[in-house]
């Protein structure tokens, strides 16, 4: 789908990708919604994308994704503004570093509500609108977490692999109607998302210097796939080929690998 004069949303725009997501949107796009917590930095962003383009129509919704209700209201404002969405950006999304068994509970149900319930009940509330309209786009935001199991991160690796499977499929339901499915597989990216993954008294969790892509990259990356109608978009040469061999790595190998580094 061209993007140009789309009308998008975008969850987690207040920070990270999501904000990237808008700024390189705002060149192109009609309309955007921007669906965040934290109403005092999707305002900045307002204001920052109206002062480059006047004319384009912005709507901040302050929304908590892990209430049903306010998820609800989104969706009925949507309906009562009369707002044809035709860019779907499910971005937000939390994590956790650290063993599940001393995990948080309220945490780990926020991360399930984020990251599963939410992205899949937005989604099926706005799909009937594209494909009555016959165009559309829904990008997923998921992560190269998705492709395997990682110890440590075992809830937030599982809730990305449902991400990708669930876009897969929802692609090929969605075979010859005009509405297209990308998930989006980014490895490590500099975010918010390890300061606010980890446990308290411990460092972020980082990855080698040579595996990060830039924000601007990777958001770049995922419009150019969303226009190319391209199933997966995994960012950053070293990335592609380690998601490409990991791949084709039997399990019994990784959980070798895991047992020889002490994850039993």
């Amino acid at each position: 789908m061209k993007l140009d004069g789309c009308f998008a949303l975008i969850t987690g725009a207040s920070a990270g990708l999501g904000r990237e997501f808008v700024r390189q949107l705002a060149g192109r796009a009609r309309g955007l919604v921007l669906v965040a917590r934290r109403g005092d930095r999707l305002n900045q962003l307002r204001d920052e994308v109206l002062a480059r383009d006047p004319n384009l129509l912005v709507h901040v919704r302050v929304v908590d994704l892990c209430d049903q209700a306010q998820r609800e209201q989104l969706t009925q404002w949507l309906e009562q503004e009369k707002i044809d969405v035709d860019l779907l950006i499910n971005n937000a999304g939390l994590g956790d570093y650290g063993s599940f068994a001393t995990s948080d509970l309220e945490r780990d149900d926020r991360i399930m509500q984020v990251n599963i319930v939410a992205l899949t009940s937005l989604t099926r509330a706005l799909l009937p609108q594209m494909i009555a309209r016959k165009r559309g786009t829904i990008l997923n935001v998921s992560s190269s977490a998705g492709f395997l199991p990682i110890p440590g991160m075992a809830l937030y690796a599982a809730s990305k692999a449902y991400v990708n499977c669930f876009s897969e499929a929802l692609r090929a339901e969605l075979r010859a109607t005009g509405v297209t499915v990308t998930a989006l597989c980014p490895g490590p990216v500099h975010t918010e998302f390890g300061d606010v993954a980890k446990r308290p008294g411990r460092e972020p969790e980082r990855g080698p210097g040579f595996v990060y892509v830039s924000i601007e990259r990777v958001v770049r990356a995922a419009l150019d796939g969303v226009e190319a109608d391209r199933p997966v978009v995994i960012p950053g040469a070293m990335m592609k080929l380690g998601m490409f061999l990991v791949r084709l790595t039997p399990m019994s190998i990784l959980r070798l690998a895991w047992r020889l580094s002490g994850n039993r």
